[in-house]
């Protein structure tokens, strides 16, 4: 095979990947490079074949998941077809989209050494690197804690530091930031594309478009195949094409495509400047009086939880939650949302306050009450589900709480046509990452609970999937549930939350409209996070839109 050869970086050439039993390929006549010193963004819908790049790269197919591989993969100008994964160790690192499955040890330091320990780094050298490592990633200060105590979150920072630390001349990380905070999300992309400055050849796989922005080139990957490779701007300014290909456009290049303009920029401050150009201002209306707020489901009241090691997580956290309210549980990673979280629902003991539902102690009731009531969805489903079979899974709770068969059959097909499953006899582990969380839902909701707290339920799902995700839940809302959302995504608390619940070491911040927090910079940067672009856009104006749609609807008749 004549193939034209980069000295640095990655090349392929071809790359065609069809695991073994598959009746199509995964990655289809893949070509493209990532040069040394240089960012690669590699975006689609789940199943497209990101994954599989990724590990075609390490050769982790076919060493260790079976599949036929044809094509040419080069790392700085070497063909790895052959080579054992251990062999390219010294050349490509890799951060796994499961970040957990990479961590072991018992302590942080020593989680970031094992890896230098590995690769016979001088011992001398160890600690400038573990700490430049950690600083990276905003970590220094956790030096000794144990990996297991860390949030979501602060894991995938730590995978991410063990990574850099080894400085290996190419680095691959499969969606890094996905349990990360805006600003953590941010800060990880700057820090990678300032790798460039090392001559590193660094390929990220994202659903985040803030990914793409900060990339020298972007592709886009449909069902194994590359329909898109270039600049991210040229990418981006595709709306049609990014819909197709499973990734959510970006805001401001949704708004120039409504407007029919061409040429979006992705820096803000320029599109303000080409929408001025252009002789379009947005005129918002007056403000809507925000409506009374229902009565109270759910009070907390002075609520404070100290774990036994001695660290206080929550201290004097109080508000109520009205009836049919969507509500969104927002903070850095470690503030506290999913300790708070996990007593709304008697999961947790405080150590100080209380939870009223219904103006009941939570502690007063029955763990099966409590269950019927206020149903959890975890972060990860897989902590959740256990059946082998998908009507199983959703049948558990109402068995247990003593339905009858046909009861319990009809609840099951209830909750299931709810959230989009069919299959009953599937087996839940066999099922994508969307799909297993719509099924956690669909096990929460059989025991129709009046009160849905989900942790994080869009993490790891691509733009399509959350979309379905947040509509299911706004369905649920309309039909009298309340549902509190914790998340770390900006456009999903601006169009679909109704209130703001911000945390900060533990501690209450601010409780009150969507609006009314974003339209308070000062307020959101002290939270370390990040407005939606079309929010950032619009308060270049003076104003605060919450989506697309509402800003450009605020537009006037654009000038013939």
């Amino acid at each position: 095979m004549t193939s034209l050869r980069s000295p640095t970086g990655i090349a392929v050439r071809g790359l065609t990947c069809t695991y073994a039993g598959a009746a199509t390929p995964a990655l289809a006549d893949l070509s493209c490079d990532v040069p040394a010193g240089t960012l690669t963004v590699v975006m689609g819908a789940t199943g497209a074949g990101k994954t599989t790049l990724a590990r075609c790269l390490t050769n982790i197919v076919p060493c260790f998941l079976a599949g036929e591989v044809c094509g040419e993969v080069l790392l700085e100008g070497e063909a790895i077809a052959g080579q054992r994964v251990g062999e390219l160790a010294g050349r490509i690192g890799m951060v796994f989209q499961d970040f957990e499955a990479q961590l072991f040890s018992s302590d942080v330091t020593q989680e970031i050494v094992f890896g230098l320990e590995q690769t016979g780094i001088p011992p001398a050298d160890m600690a400038p690197r573990v700490r430049a490592a950690l600083a990276a990633v905003g970590l220094l200060g956790f030096e000794g804690r144990d990996p297991g105590t860390l949030s979501g979150g602060e894991k995938q920072r730590l995978s991410i530091a063990g990574l850099l630390a080894l400085r290996p001349p190419i680095l691959v990380l499969d969606e890094p930031t996905t349990d990360l905070d805006p600003a953590g999300r941010a800060e990880v992309f700057a820090v990678l594309a300032g790798l460039r400055r090392d001559r590193l050849a660094v390929l990220l796989i994202e659903h985040d478009v803030g990914a793409a922005v900060v990339a020298d080139r972007l592709v886009l990957l449909l069902d194994g195949v590359a329909v898109a490779n270039g600049p991210p701007r040229t990418v981006l300014a595709d709306v049609d094409g990014c819909r197709t290909a499973g990734v959510r456009p970006h805001d401001v290049c949704r708004v120039f495509a409504l407007l029919e303009l061409t040429d979006p920029p992705l820096d803000i401050a320029a599109a303000a400047r080409d929408l001025r150009a252009a002789g379009l201002v947005p005129e918002p209306p007056p403000p809507v009086p925000a409506r009374a707020r229902a009565e109270a489901v759910l009070r907390v009241e002075a609520l404070g939880h100290r774990f036994p090691d001695g660290r206080e997580v929550l201290a004097d956290v109080s508000f109520t939650i009205g009836r049919g309210e969507m509500v969104a549980l927002i903070g850095r990673n470690g503030s506290g949302k999913t300790t708070l979280a996990r007593h709304l629902n008697a999961l947790l003991r405080p150590t100080a306050g209380r939870v009223l539902l219904e103006e009941r102690d939570l502690l007063s009731l029955s763990l099966e009450e409590v269950a019927q009531r206020v149903g959890y969805v975890f972060q990860d489903p897989d902590h959740q589900l256990f059946a082998e079979r998908v009507q199983d899974e959703v049948a558990f709770g109402p068995r247990n709480v003593g339905l009858s068969p046909a009861e319990v059959d009809r609840r099951v097909n209830e909750a299931l046509d709810a959230v989009g499953l069919d299959g009953r006899d599937a087996d839940p582990f066999l099922l994508d990452k969307g799909a297993r969380q719509r099924l956690a839902v669909a096990a929460v909701l059989a025991l129709h609970p009046e009160v849905l707290v989900l942790d994080e339920p869009t993490t790891g799902l691509d733009w399509p999937q959350q979309l379905r995700m947040l509509e299911l839940l706004r369905a649920l809302q309309k039909g009298g549930r309340t549902i509190v959302v914790i998340t770390h995504t900006p456009w999903v608390i601006a169009e679909y939350a109704e209130r703001v619940l911000l945390l900060s070491e533990g501690r209450l911040r601010y409780d009150g409209p969507v609006r009314g927090f974003f339209a308070d910079p000062a307020r959101v940067a002290a939270a370390a996070f990040h407005p939606p672009d079309v929010t950032r856009l619009g308060q270049l104006f003076g104003c605060t839109p919450l989506s697309v749609e509402e800003l450009v609807s605020w537009m006037p008749v654009r000038p013939a």
